[in-house]
C-alpha cells in the first residue's frame, strides 16, 4: 500500500514508482489525522486545498485503475488496520522531516510489526544527512548550505506509472463531515496536481525570465505562485527546480526551503523557541490592541494593513509583504515572534511548519542565519519601493483608492482639506498610525539588547 500524505500526486513520486514496481497490486491511503486538523496549527485555508487535493487525487488514481481510499484515526492504529484489510504486505511513505511526523512513522512502524515502512525521497530534494558540514555538522549559515547542496548529485525525475492495480472490495471511506469551513475558499486556487502542473507550465513560460528582477514588486506580483503546491507536493519540488534551472534566483528560494526544513529535522527546538540562545529573554510588550489591529490590518500604515488583509482574503500573502508585517510587528510593535507566526498557521493556505518558522525567526533577527537584529523594515519606505504606484495598497484598502500616489503610503500627511476630497479621513475612514517608526525602533533595538546583555 502507498500512505500519502504530504506527497498528493502520481507525478516523480519515489514512494509511489516503487511500490508498483515491488507488488502486482497496490491500494492508496489517505489517514485524516486529528492531530494535525485540530492540533498546534488548525486551518480551515489550509484543510479546504487538501481536500480539493484529495478529491483531485482520487481522480488521477481512478484514471489508473486504482483509487484513494479515505481513513480517519490515528495512524497507527488505522495504517495497521487498513494494511490488514487490503492484505498489503509493506507500506511505502515519503519521508517526512518534521518532528511530529518522524515520531508518528516511528510509532507506525512499531505497529506495523513484521510488515516494512518504506521511506522513500520525494517531499524534498536533498536529504538532511546528505547535506552536512565536513565533519558531520548541520550548516546553519544559508550560503555554505547552498554551496554545498548545489555540488550534491540529483535522483532522477520519475514518470507517473502507466497503470495501478488496486485490490477489490476495500472500503473507500469519507472524508469528514466537521471540518470547519475555509473563510477565504471562494479566493483560495485551484487544488490538485493537474491545476498546479499549469501554474508551473504558465511560470516556466512567461514569468521565469522575469522573476529576478520582478519577484519582490507587490502591485505587479511576478511571484511563481507554487508555494502551497509545494507545501502539499502537488508538484515534485525536484522537478520544479529541474524545469526553473534557468533563473538562479527562484533555485534560491527553493534551497532557502530545503534549509529550513534541514534545520528543523536537526534542531527541532525551533519549533517553540528562537534558534538564537542570546535572543531568547526579550522583553515582548505584546500589547493586545497592538495585536488586534495588526491582525485586521488597521495599522495606520498602508502596505501593512493591504498584507494582512490579503492574508486574511485570501489565504496567501506575497513574500516581500510577509517580511514587511513580520518585520513591523516584532520590531515596531515589539511582540513575539511566535504569536505572528501562529497567525499566519492559521490562515496560509501554503502554511509550512519549517519555511514558516524559519522566516519568522529571520525577520525578528532570532534565527539561524538571520538578519541582524538591529535591520528594521521602515514599512513607508518598503512601500514606496516595492509599491510606487500604490496599486497593492489600493487594491486591498478601499479608503485608500482615491489618495494622490505621493501620499498613499503615508495618508496622514494629506491636509485635511485633500483627506475630506479624496475620501480618506484619517481616524475615520482609516486608521491614523500606531506607532512611531522612530521611536518604536529605538524601543525595539533598546529590548535586543538588554537581551544580550
Amino acid at each position: 500500500m502507498v500512505w500519502f500524505r504530504r506527497d498528493l500526486r502520481v507525478h516523480d513520486l519515489p514512494a509511489l514508482a516503487a511500490a508498483r514496481a515491488s507488488a502486482a497490486t497496490v491500494a492508496p491511503l489517505f489517514v485524516f489525522d486529528d492531530a494535525l486538523l485540530h492540533g498546534r496549527w488548525p486551518s480551515p485555508n489550509r484543510v479546504a486545498f487538501l481536500i480539493g487535493s484529495l478529491r483531485a487525487l482520487d481522480a488521477a488514481l481512478r484514471a489508473l485503475g486504482s483509487r484513494l481510499h479515505l481513513r480517519r484515526g490515528r495512524p497507527a492504529d488505522v495504517v495497521p488496520a487498513f494494511v490488514a484489510e487490503c492484505g498489503a504486505t509493506a507500506v511505502f511513505v515519503s519521508r517526512d522531516y518534521t518532528p511530529y511526523g518522524r515520531r508518528r512513522d516511528a510509532e507506525v512502524a512499531r505497529a506495523l510489526g513484521t510488515i516494512p515502512l518504506h521511506q522513500h525521497p520525494g517531499v524534498l530534494i536533498q536529504e538532511p544527512e546528505a547535506v552536512l558540514k565536513p565533519d558531520g555538522s548541520p550548516y546553519t549559515v544559508f550560503t555554505p548550505f547552498r554551496r554545498r547542496w548545489e555540488a550534491l548529485p540529483r535522483r532522477r525525475i520519475l514518470p507517473a506509472p502507466l497503470d495501478l492495480p488496486t485490490p477489490e472490495g476495500i472500503a473507500v471511506g469519507t472524508i469528514p463531515n466537521d471540518i470547519p469551513a475555509s473563510p477565504s475558499a471562494e479566493s483560495i486556487l485551484a487544488s490538485g496536481e493537474e491545476a498546479a502542473r499549469q501554474r508551473l507550465d504558465r511560470f516556466v513560460s512567461s514569468g521565469l525570465a522575469g522573476y529576478a528582477g520582478g519577484r519582490n514588486d507587490l502591485g505587479t506580483p511576478r511571484t511563481s505562485r507554487l508555494s502551497q503546491d509545494l507545501r502539499w507536493g502537488l508538484l515534485s519540488p525536484l522537478e520544479v527546480a529541474t524545469r526553473c534551472a534557468a533563473s538562479e534566483s527562484f533555485v534560491a528560494e527553493l534551497v532557502w526551503r530545503e534549509f529550513y526544513a534541514h534545520i528543523l529535522y536537526h534542531y527541532p527546538l525551533v519549533r517553540t523557541t528562537a534558534f538564537q540562545a542570546r535572543f531568547r529573554e526579550i522583553r515582548w510588550r505584546n500589547d493586545p490592541d497592538d495585536i488586534a489591529a495588526w491582525k485586521a490590518g488597521k495599522t495606520g500604515y498602508p502596505v501593512v494593513d493591504a498584507a494582512m488583509r490579503e492574508l486574511q482574503a485570501t489565504g496567501f500573502v506575497h513574500n516581500r509583504a510577509r517580511m514587511i508585517v513580520a518585520s513591523f510587528l516584532t520590531k515596531q510593535l515589539l511582540v513575539d515572534w511566535r504569536i505572528g507566526e501562529a497567525h499566519f498557521m492559521e490562515h496560509l493556505v501554503d502554511g509550512d511548519l519549517a519555511s514558516n518558522n524559519g522566516g519568522w525567526q529571520w525577520t525578528a533577527g532570532v534565527g539561524t542565519d538571520a538578519a541582524p537584529y538591529f535591520r528594521v523594515f521602515n514599512s513607508v519606505l518598503q512601500g514606496e519601493r516595492f509599491d510606487p504606484d500604490g496599486l497593492y495598497v489600493r487594491r486591498w484598502i478601499p479608503a485608500l483608492r482615491h489618495v494622490p500616489t505621493r501620499f498613499v503610503h503615508q495618508p496622514w500627511q494629506m491636509p485635511p482639506t485633500l483627506q475630506a476630497e479624496v475620501g480618506c479621513r484619517i481616524g475615520l475612514d482609516y486608521p491614523a498610525p500606531i506607532v512611531d517608526l522612530d521611536q518604536s525602533r529605538q524601543r525595539a533595538l533598546a529590548a535586543y539588547r538588554a537581551a544580550e546583555a
